[in-house]
């Protein structure tokens, strides 16, 4: 007797080889049979006319506080993810030594804008070593499984303390100190080590991250640490120094190579097509691709689509917080604040009044938000109403400068109009990478390349401004079905984001349909599948709010063989379960 039986879809298995009609059988959380399945189940799923793939797998997630108290962990398990993996881009919350939790707190909330009030009342920092953090999310049923890397900044915080936080050079004691605290990590069953170099990222209270200028030697001394070890990967963000010029290109990209070539084993770092500097990522292209000749595994991960903020009257910021009018009224509850709002006179002293410096009124805010007010008339062609169901590849007629212009508006006024529609729940997406061309041309071609995988999402991340852990949804809608140009065929995309990405963490027994393979699996609805409006919810620990993106289409997402959502809809079942490293 099987638990589970899917039949009469589509199966396409995730090895990238030609879809086939038929059935998948589960057994004790594990894919039984495969093909014509004649053995009865104790429950039967019809897939007629359904697609039937693995569950997907999410390399780039930022679920480090998230896990501890959320068993959903949507919205990627609203997705198709069945298996995530966090503590990238150099942050997240272990180790912990005692009395540090505020510094760790105010690193997440600046970098990755989780409030800190969220991560107080939601975390109980019963942990200090890596090890310790993976026992307690183990205490935490979860609907997916959950995977991490050990990241750098906390590591650099608990050996170096304030000196740390000063970003003064590690010392060789130090270095050896980091490389014993990543070791025993790994052992304990992190899949790899994260560091963070971008130029953007800073602390809530202003300050560069602890990591972000560590030198070659302490980078390549941690990273060998993972050539001793069982298979384990690296994880990389940076800017490459896209403010100080491309003469300095180089050798940042020399810094990351370092670790790839000490620790023998994959690295993958972030790769954008960036608005301030539109061919940085040809130039990491062209570094990843002659590493690789050299023998070392290097990899390029691309955001699918426009990685970009959400503007509204909801959103953690947006155009009018520089305004002081707008602030005095932005705490008030929205249906007063929107009423405020449309009132003629009140509209006129917002748009009449000269913005605020926000660097001076808020230390915390991006530290870009001053230069796009300055550009504000020509980056208003690159922003649009994001609209039900949301357009992520709109023309650029439709922008919000455009209509601004063809309206006889300000663009500011086009933005306020645009904010106080449906009754003031009204969405502007701004694609601030990978969108220089008004189009996603840039990103296909970089998808495409041999050495590219997919990511990005930071899902449980940017609570209040992106919403781009839907991305899953969106790359197989986009790029496998409704895109004329650059399509992918159906296999190759799921393989990407299924058992290329668990190939990619070492998981052997995921990301595909075949006997023995862990019951991971997906049932979509091929032509129904689709994304809806990102809109705020307010349920985070202590209020706190986040975007969220449901998706349409997903008949059933399974997790060791137990159905987490069915027809869109959670189901409440906690299967996941917390991923070592073996």
């Amino acid at each position: 007797m099987l638990d589970l039986k899917i039949t009469g879809g589509t199966i396409v298995d995730g090895s990238g080889g030609g879809a086939f009609t038929g059935d998948v059988g589960v057994r004790d959380g594990r894919i039984a049979a495969v093909g014509k399945v004649l053995d009865p189940a104790r429950r039967t799923i019809d897939a007629a006319g359904a697609l039937i793939t693995p569950g997907f797998v999410d390399i780039h997630t930022h679920y480090d506080g998230q896990a501890v108290w959320d068993g959903a962990l949507a919205p990627s398990s609203v997705h198709g993810v069945t298996s995530i993996m966090m503590g990238n881009c150099g942050v997240g919350f272990a180790p912990l030594r005692p009395g540090d939790a505020d510094r760790l707190v105010k690193l997440m909330e600046g970098v990755e804008e989780i409030p800190g009030t969220v991560l107080y009342e939601g975390l109980d920092w019963r942990w200090e070593t890596f090890g310790d953090y993976l026992d307690r999310l183990g205490a935490t049923p979860h609907a997916i499984n959950v995977a991490a890397q050990i990241p750098h900044d906390p590591v650099r915080l608990y050996v170096m303390g304030d000196r740390a936080a000063a970003q003064q050079p590690a010392s060789d004691d130090d270095v050896a100190a980091m490389k014993t605290i990543v070791r025993e990590a790994l052992k304990a069953g992190a899949f790899g080590f994260s560091t963070g170099r971008s130029d953007t990222h800073r602390t809530s209270d202003g300050r560069d991250t602890p990591a972000c200028i560590a030198e070659m030697r302490e980078l390549s001394g941690i990273a060998s640490v993972l050539k001793d070890m069982p298979y384990r990967v690296l994880s990389a963000v940076s800017d490459f120094d896209m403010f100080k010029g491309l003469d300095r290109f180089d050798p940042e990209f020399d810094v990351l190579e370092s670790m790839a070539r000490a620790a023998g084993r994959p690295m993958t770092i972030t790769t954008l097509e960036r608005l301030g500097n539109p061919d940085q990522w040809k130039h990491v292209q062209r570094r990843v691709e002659k590493a690789r000749a050299d023998g070392l595994d290097m990899r390029m991960q691309i955001a699918p689509r426009g990685v970009g903020i959400l503007n509204s009257l909801r959103t953690t910021i947006n155009i009018f917080v520089a305004k002081p009018s707008y602030r005095a009224i932005m705490q008030l509850p929205h249906d007063r604040l929107v009423a405020e709002l449309r009132k003629p006179d009140v509209k006129a002293r917002i748009l009449s009044e000269p913005f605020l410096n926000m660097r001076e009124v808020d230390p915390s805010a991006p530290p870009q938000i001053d230069q796009a007010i300055g550009m504000l008339e020509m980056i208003a062609f690159r922003m649009f109403e994001l609209g039900d169901p949301p357009n992520y590849e709109p023309a650029e007629s439709t922008s919000i400068g455009a209509r601004a212009k063809a309206r006889g508006v300000s663009v500011l006024e086009e933005m306020y109009d645009v904010f106080l529609k449906d009754g003031g729940e009204g969405v502007i997406y701004f694609p601030i990478f990978n969108y220089n061309s008004g189009n996603l041309d840039s990103t296909g071609a970089m998808m495409r390349h041999e050495a590219a995988h997919l990511g990005l999402g930071d899902g449980g991340a940017h609570v209040g401004t992106i919403a781009d852990g839907a991305w899953t949804t969106f790359f197989l809608q986009h790029w496998a079905r409704d895109r004329e140009h650059q399509r992918l065929p159906l296999e190759k995309a799921v393989k990407m984001i299924t058992s290329d990405h668990a190939s990619f963490m070492g998981l052997s027994d995921r990301g595909r349909i075949a006997v023995g393979a862990v019951a991971d699996l997906n049932v979509i609805d091929w032509a129904g599948l689709g994304l809806r409006a990102p809109r705020m919810a307010y349920d985070l620990p202590a209020g706190g709010k986040r975007l969220m993106q449901e998706a349409r289409g997903y008949i059933a997402t399974i997790v060791a063989g137990e159905a987490i959502l069915e027809r869109d809809r959670p189901t409440g079942a906690l299967p996941g379960r917390v991923l070592r490293a073996a």
